[in-house]
C-alpha cells in the first residue's frame, strides 16, 4: 500500500494514526507484535528496525544469543480495524541485531528465498499462488484437558446442536432465523435464510479487501456446522502468504465481533467435512505462462507435469510442512473430498492435485494441490512445495512413468489391488516427519531451507505427536473402559 518509509509517516501524520504496530510469525506460524507510538517512527525505523528478543520467539534464538531486530515491510501495511485507536499493521522480516542481515531461519526470509531460487534456475521469475482459506465458524467452544475431565463441546448454531430457548441471546441465534436448516454434509453454496453465515463472511472480506488482500469470492462450504470458504486471487509467494497470515487474523477478530469462534482446525468435527488450505499454483517467466501447452495432457506443458511429477515424489515431505499438525490426518481420510493417495488427475477432487477443467485460458492454466490445511505456517509450506516442484523440472520428471497418473477415476471405488499400486500420502504425522528426515536434500537447494532447520522441526513436531500418543483418547472408554 505504501512504497516508501516517508509514504508511511506522511500517512501516518495526515490520517492521524496514533501507534505502528509490527507483526511477525515465528517458525511454526505463530502471529507476534510489538507496538511504537507514533512519536517514535521515523524512517531509520524501517532501516534499523526494532530490537526483540529471539530466544522468546519459538523456533529461533539461544537464551545466550538471543537479539534480534524485526523489519517492517512497508508494502504490507495496513490500517487496523478493530483498535480503538488509529493504528496501522506492518508485517516484518526478522533480522540479525549485529548485521541486520536477514535471519537465516525467519519463515518469510525463507520464502522469499525460494523464489530468488526458481530465478536462478533459470526456469520462471516468478510463481503465482491462490489459497483457498476453509474454516468453521462456530456459536461455542468449550476445551477440557485435565487427568480426569478431557473433552470437549461444539455449539452450532447452523447444525442445530444445543437449545435454541436456552442460548437465545448467544451468537448465531440473535439473528433471529432459526437453526439446523442444513443437511449433514450439503452446507456447499447453501442459499440464505439456511446460510447463517452471510454477514459475517461480507464483513471478513470487506476487512480483509480493506488490508490488501485480493479475495476472489466467499461461500458457505459443505459443512453443515458453520462452515465457510473465502479464496483469495493470485499473488506471489511471499504475499499470498502474508495474505493468509493477515486473512486468518481478521477471520477470527471479525467472528468474535460477531459473538463467535472462527478455528482454522483441519478436523474438528468427527464425520464432517474438514477445512483444507487448498494451493492454486502456477509459473511464470515474464509474461509467458510456463505451465501451459496446447498438446499437453490438461493443457499442460512439459514443465508443470515435471513439477507435478516433483511435487508428489517429494508429498510426504512436504505434508511434514503443509500438514503440520496432529489433527491433519484427521482431515486426510477416505469419504470427505481430501486426498490420501499421490496422484493428478483433471477435475478431480480425490486427487491430491486436481487441474482445474474451468482454467483454460493460457495465463490462467495451473494446477492444485490439496493436502494442505491451514495449520502450516504458509512461507515454509509454500516455500516447500515449490522447491519440490522446481526440483522435478530441473530432473525432467515424468509423472506418468513414476505411476503419478493421471487417473481420471474416483480412486475409492477402484478395485482395492488398483488403489494399492497408488502410493499413498502420510497417514499420520509421523510418517510425514520420516519422509522428511529421510528426503529433504530438495529443501536445502539454494541455501532455501536450512539441516538446522529441519532437524528442529522434526524433533518439535515429533514431541507434539508423542504427547497425543501419551492421552487416553474418548473412544478407547468405549472399547476399553469394562474390559
Amino acid at each position: 500500500m505504501f512504497d516508501s518509509p516517508g509514504a508511511v509517516i506522511a500517512a501516518m501524520r495526515d490520517r492521524e494514526i496514533r501507534f505502528l504496530d509490527l507483526m511477525y510469525v515465528n517458525l511454526y506460524g505463530g502471529l507476534h507484535h510489538v507496538t511504537l507510538p507514533a512519536s517514535a517512527v521515523t524512517e531509520r525505523t524501517f532501516v534499523e528496525g526494532v530490537g526483540v528478543d529471539g530466544s522468546s520467539i519459538p523456533g529461533f534464538k539461544s537464551l545466550e544469543s538471543g537479539d534480534m531486530v524485526v523489519m517492517p515491510d512497508v508494502r504490507s501495511i495496513f490500517e487496523d480495524p478493530f483498535t480503538d485507536h488509529p493504528t496501522f499493521v506492518a508485517l516484518c522480516d526478522l533480522a540479525e541485531a549485529d548485521t541486520r542481515e536477514p535471519a537465516r531461519n525467519a519463515p518469510r526470509v525463507i520464502a522469499a528465498r525460494a523464489e530468488r531460487y526458481l530465478r536462478e534456475a533459470g526456469i520462471g521469475s516468478r510463481s503465482m499462488w491462490g489459497p483457498e482459506l476453509e474454516y468453521y465458524v462456530f456459536d461455542e467452544v468449550t476445551v477440557r484437558d485435565r487427568p480426569e475431565d478431557c473433552g470437549w463441546t461444539i455449539r452450532s448454531a447452523e447444525a442445530g446442536w444445543g437449545d435454541p430457548r436456552r442460548d437465545a441471546d448467544v451468537g448465531l441465534f440473535r439473528f433471529g432465523r432459526g437453526a439446523g436448516t442444513i443437511p449433514a454434509q450439503r452446507g456447499y453454496h447453501a442459499a440464505r435464510p439456511a446460510d447463517l453465515l452471510y454477514e459475517l463472511r461480507a464483513e471478513t472480506v470487506r476487512r480483509m479487501e480493506a488490508a490488501g488482500i485480493p479475495v476472489k469470492y466467499h461461500h458457505h462450504e459443505v459443512g453443515a456446522a458453520g462452515q465457510v470458504e473465502i479464496e483469495l486471487r493470485f499473488q506471489d509467494l511471499v504475499h499470498a502468504a502474508d495474505s493468509i497470515v493477515k486473512g486468518k487474523l481478521i477471520a477470527r477478530l471479525t467472528a468474535a465481533e460477531f459473538g463467535l469462534r472462527a478455528t482454522f482446525m483441519p478436523k474438528p468435527l468427527y464425520g464432517h467435512a474438514g477445512s483444507g488450505l487448498h494451493f492454486h499454483q502456477h509459473l511464470f517467466d515474464g509474461p509467458r505462462p510456463v505451465f501451459h501447452a496446447e498438446e499437453g495432457y490438461g493443457g499442460l506443458s512439459r514443465d508443470a507435469h515435471a513439477y507435478v511429477a516433483g511435487l508428489l515424489e517429494h508429498g510426504g515431505a512436504v505434508l511434514a510442512f503443509t500438514n503440520p499438525s496432529t489433527n491433519s490426518f484427521r482431515r486426510l481420510v477416505p469419504g470427505y473430498e481430501a486426498p490420501v493417495k499421490a496422484f493428478f488427475s483433471l477435475g478431480n477432487r480425490s486427487a491430491a492435485i486436481r487441474v482445474p477443467r474451468y482454467a483454460r485460458a493460457p495465463e490462467a492454466k495451473r494446477i492444485e494441490f490439496r493436502p494442505p490445511d491451514a495449520t502450516a505456517n504458509p512461507y515454509l509450506a509454500m516455500a516447500a512445495m515449490l522447491l519440490a516442484g522446481v526440483d522435478g523440472i530441473r530432473r525432467k520428471l515424468d509423472p506418468g512413468a513414476m505411476g503419478f497418473g493421471p487417473f481420471d477415476v474416483n480412486v475409492e471405488k477402484l478395485p482395492p489391488e488398483e488403489r494399492d499400486r497408488i502410493r499413498s500420502l502420510p497417514g499420520s504425522l509421523d510418517e510425514a516427519l520420516d519422509a522428511l528426515a529421510a528426503d529433504h536434500a530438495f529443501l536445502l537447494a539454494g541455501g532455501v531451507f536450512s539441516e538446522e532447520l529441519v532437524r528442529s522441526w522434526i524433533e518439535v513436531h515429533r514431541a507434539r505427536a508423542r504427547e497425543l500418543r501419551a492421552r487416553p483418547h474418548p473412544l478407547e472408554f468405549v472399547h476399553s473402559l469394562d474390559a
